[in-house]
């Protein structure tokens, strides 16, 4: 066997180390887009947030059958954008130790509606829903009673969770 066969080693060309600078380049180029589309495509966006319950306001100074109005703020989180919102709820203490409150949206197309004291019911002026003052369906187009807040109370404060839809239908 010749010592020369087997020392010989050949230097890679110029040609041969720039195709595997560009190969490496691109194949660098290519991980950088398809890193952040697969984590786009099989991990989930983070989900939005909000607060679960939020603070309506005192109701020691209700009057039992007669609805109040109340504002609150809720607390959105959108992945890194926070924000809030104002809300309303129609609240009505019917006993003293009953509070029921309504979402502020008509069950027939979601209008806002108000309470009319001369009638003592809710009425929606955009399509002439009329409600009683537990919530349900006196007249109108409204498929089914207002919508309730679920509601917790402590210390004489109302706090409202989410909105659950009414499942009766009007007859």
């Amino acid at each position: 066997m010749d010592k020369d066969a087997n020392a010989t080693v050949e230097m890679p060309s110029r040609r041969g180390f720039v195709n595997a600078v560009i190969y490496a380049l691109g194949a660098a180029m290519g991980a950088a887009l398809a890193i952040p589309a697969a984590r786009y495509l099989f991990l989930p966006p983070k989900t939005r947030k909000q607060q679960a319950w939020v603070e309506a306001g005192d109701i020691s100074n209700l009057t039992p059958g007669v609805p109040q109005e109340m504002t609150f703020r809720r607390i959105h989180a959108d992945g890194w954008k926070i924000y809030s919102e104002k809300g309303t709820a129609w609240v009505v203490k019917t006993t003293e130790d009953n509070i029921v409150a309504f979402a502020p949206a008509c069950t027939h197309l979601g209008c806002a509606y108000h309470w009319d004291a001369a009638k003592s019911d809710f009425l929606c002026p955009c399509h002439g829903s009329t409600f009683a003052l537990d919530g349900k369906v006196l007249s109108g187009p409204a498929p089914r009673p207002l919508d309730r807040y679920e509601i917790k109370v402590e210390n004489a404060h109302l706090f409202l969770g989410p909105v659950h839809q009414s499942s009766e239908t009007s007859s």
